[in-house]
């Protein structure tokens, strides 16, 4: 079935359904609606969840308020959505580090599949390996033949342990067979400021706060972590390319507390995507080198199952561990 028709039925399944909400809540939304998003202003999660609320706040007929809840590898903003009351007023973006987080977190305060409930996925950023002009690195060869003269010489910075950025970086320790130290900040512009200043040796990073450091000679691309070139930075080869089939990225999806209504669900699911087909949030995600995810809650579901497996193997395998 074409995306464009699975929109179509989509939204009328979220309208039919609306008599019944107004039943049940009265009429929906009534208020403003919340999204918690678990990290620092100014990254692409942020981006992608102000870019859709705004279409999405008006299509409801109500603000869509953005709030800020960093921490503990987003642990605690999920959690203040887990915690809060399901009547349709409170979501959380999330992004890889909450599927990570089933596997690295051993006492999480909540229950991954069973207190939130998928509601839609909104975009995805690529991710390109990246260092500072004065690493003397160009390329993964480079990087190898270092890694090996001078074990743990090298460092690679990720926005938070556990994050796609951290795990990327693992995966291309362990294909490459290096030893790389690792460095977790507390969101991708502080890892990007201290990668710039020459901090630490290399990072995994969204396209989208990368490139133009990159076209200002302030960054040195080593690859694109995607399966073929991408259409965004086709100049860039890929990691695999250089013999080392890395594939990493940092999608963005909505989530809400697990009793929120059917109906809300399907409603908001329905706007969210009605938001990302429209002319000025695919301009929006084009130049800033987002792909749309757009999709049902119930492939949401299956999507986050899967991330949930592939990083938990890689998380046993590369023996990582949470810190705290």
């Amino acid at each position: 079935m074409s995306l464009s028709r699975r929109r179509l039925l989509h939204g009328a399944a979220a309208f039919a359904a609306l008599p019944l909400l107004a039943r049940a809540q009265g009429a929906w939304p009534s208020k403003p609606i919340r999204i918690v998003v678990p990290f620092t202003p100014g990254g692409t999660t942020d981006y992608v969840t102000r870019l859709v609320g705004t279409p999405l706040g008006e299509a409801l007929g109500q603000p869509v308020l953005v709030e800020n809840r960093p921490g503990a590898g987003t642990v605690i903003g999920v959690e203040n959505v887990a915690r809060s009351a399901p009547d349709g007023y409170s979501f959380v973006t999330v992004a890889n580090s909450f599927c990570a987080n089933q596997t690295l977190v051993k006492k999480l305060p909540y229950d991954t599949l069973k207190d939130l409930r998928p509601v839609a996925l909104m975009g995805m950023s690529e991710h390109v390996l990246c260092t500072f002009p004065g690493s003397g690195l160009k390329n993964l060869s480079d990087l190898r033949a270092q890694a090996k003269a001078h074990p743990r010489s090298l460092s690679f910075a990720s926005f938070g342990n556990g994050s796609s950025a951290h795990l990327a970086g693992e995966m291309l320790a362990l294909q490459m067979g290096i030893d790389l130290v690792h460095v977790p900040y507390k969101g991708q512009g502080p890892a990007l400021a201290d990668l710039l200043g020459g901090q630490v040796t290399m990072m995994f990073g969204n396209w989208p706060e990368f490139r133009s450091q990159i076209a200002a000679g302030k960054l040195v691309a080593l690859g694109m972590a995607t399966a073929k070139r991408s259409e965004y930075a086709p100049d860039i080869p890929t990691l695999a390319e250089q013999g080392v089939p890395v594939e990493s990225n940092s999608w963005n999806g909505l989530l809400a507390p697990a009793a929120t209504p059917d109906a809300v669900v399907q409603r908001v699911n329905a706007e969210v995507n009605r938001a990302l087909a429209s002319p000025a949030v695919i301009e929006a995600f084009h130049k800033g080198g987002i792909a749309s995810l757009s999709d049902t809650p119930e492939q949401f579901a299956a999507f986050i199952k899967s991330e949930i497996a592939k990083y938990g193997d890689v998380i046993r395998r590369a023996h990582i561990e949470a810190e705290g």
